[in-house]
């Protein structure tokens, strides 16, 4: 039994950085634009998941090859061999777009929970309460400070998530034939009621997907595994592991949004809507599943969240990573108690999604950028330099992310000035 337990560990151990990560990717952001387009171009968006899912592994596995063959983070190599400044920004930019995020995530977690209590309590339980209990329940397991029982957490909370999302796709999935065909290429048409058309949607998925972030922690947590380069096997099935469930959850929640609201012509502009809209058409069961879902993707992306800017500042300045400090624990507190910002003043929830999301499109192109020049250089890099064809990928994500970084101004201006 001992041994068993010791083979389950050495495994779990493997997998973790994957499971972290596929934590920070899935939340309250990514379920919304997943269920948005399921809603309205039913399954034939599917596409644009593949692309992202591949283009997130590729930088994944790009970042993270740069650290086994460095031993430098890549803050570190931005500051070493970029300039400080643009580490510092990754900084600004990081906590920044994850503050909104801590909001908005937050704020719509106690909406659903809200929503969903009407079914049970008439009248509902107000959102405050939940927020309150999530934020406590997040700030009680980063108490411990250990990184290892952080990815134990998050693992256990992904699971609940990805076993919510799945369960939904098979009660309300559409027909296989949608499924086949939204895996080729397409602009579906605007439905006659909207003026807006894909692109904006397509956006949104990339940016949920495709986030800076992501690729930042993982080379601190390829780091902190203690891989080399000879480990860069290892390192691509941690890779694959990840984004392969990446995509599985993402197709899900798109596909039980096209059996069910695209099936019916209902259309959805947020994620509490999915509560009301999908309890006469799949029953209470699926709708508390969904619930259930959405309540573990905001949880799970909850814990990368309020640790990124503790993270980034060891990173950077090269500190040992000791989450039981009092200055770390008051900074995640702060950040935490952001969560409480909707639910309090009845803030809108989109709105700071929106400007946290415009955050993470900015970066990107930075990201992008820094990798390019990075993976270029022989002397960091040796044998293991970027090739013609990394190198024509990069530069078409580059272009593309300028594109969705164009397009995430645009939108936050047309916001803000109404």
């Amino acid at each position: 039994m001992t041994q068993a337990r010791q083979k389950f560990a050495k495994a779990l151990a493997l997998i973790l950085p994957g499971i972290f990560l596929l934590g920070f990717n899935i939340g309250t952001g990514s379920v919304t634009a997943m269920a948005k387009a399921g809603a309205t171009y039913g399954m034939s968006l599917l596409w644009t998941i593949v692309a992202s899912c591949f283009t997130t592994y590729f930088l994944i596995n790009l970042y993270g090859k740069y650290t086994l063959k460095t031993g430098e983070t890549a803050l570190q190599a931005f500051r070493k061999h970029i300039h400080p400044a643009v580490g510092i920004f990754f900084i600004v930019a990081l906590t920044a777009g994850v503050s909104g995020s801590v909001i908005g995530v937050m704020g719509i977690v106690a909406d659903i929970c809200f929503e969903w209590s009407k079914t049970v309590i008439e009248g509902g339980i107000h959102p405050v309460y939940f927020a309150s209990f999530f934020i406590a329940l997040v700030y009680y397991i980063f108490w411990d400070g250990s990184t290892q029982f952080f990815q134990r957490a998050l693992a256990v909370i992904v699971a609940i998530m990805a076993a919510s999302f799945l369960l939904n796709f098979f009660i309300m999935m559409p027909p296989p034939i949608d499924i086949l065909k939204g895996m080729i290429p397409n602009l579906p048409e605007v439905p006659a009621d909207q003026g807006n058309g894909p692109f904006l949607v397509i956006a949104s998925m990339v940016g949920t997907t495709v986030f800076s972030g992501l690729f930042i922690i993982r080379t601190t947590l390829v780091k902190e595994a203690g891989w080399t380069i000879v480990d860069l096997k290892k390192q691509r099935n941690d890779a694959i592991i990840s984004v392969s469930l990446m995509f599985i959850i993402s197709a899900a929640i798109m596909a039980a949004a096209a059996g069910t609201l695209f099936a019916e012509g209902l259309g959805m502009t947020e994620a509490s809507q999915m509560i009301t809209l999908l309890e006469p058409l799949a029953g209470k069961f699926a709708t508390a599943v969904f619930a259930v879902g959405i309540i573990a993707a905001g949880v799970s992306s909850q814990f990368p969240n309020v640790l990124m800017l503790p993270w980034l500042l060891c990173d950077y300045n090269q500190t040992e990573r000791k989450m039981t400090l009092a200055k770390y624990r008051i900074m995640v507190l702060v950040i935490s108690l952001l969560g409480l910002v909707v639910p309090i003043f009845d803030a809108r929830p989109v709105f700071v999604m929106i400007i946290s999301q415009a955050f993470n499109s900015i970066i990107l192109p930075v990201t992008v950028a820094s990798i390019l020049y990075l993976t270029n250089r022989k002397d960091l890099m040796g044998e293991h330099k970027n090739g013609l064809g990394a190198n024509i990928f990069l530069i078409a994500v580059l272009i593309f992310s300028i594109f969705t970084s164009i397009m995430g101004i645009k939108g936050v201006m047309q916001l803000i000035t109404g």
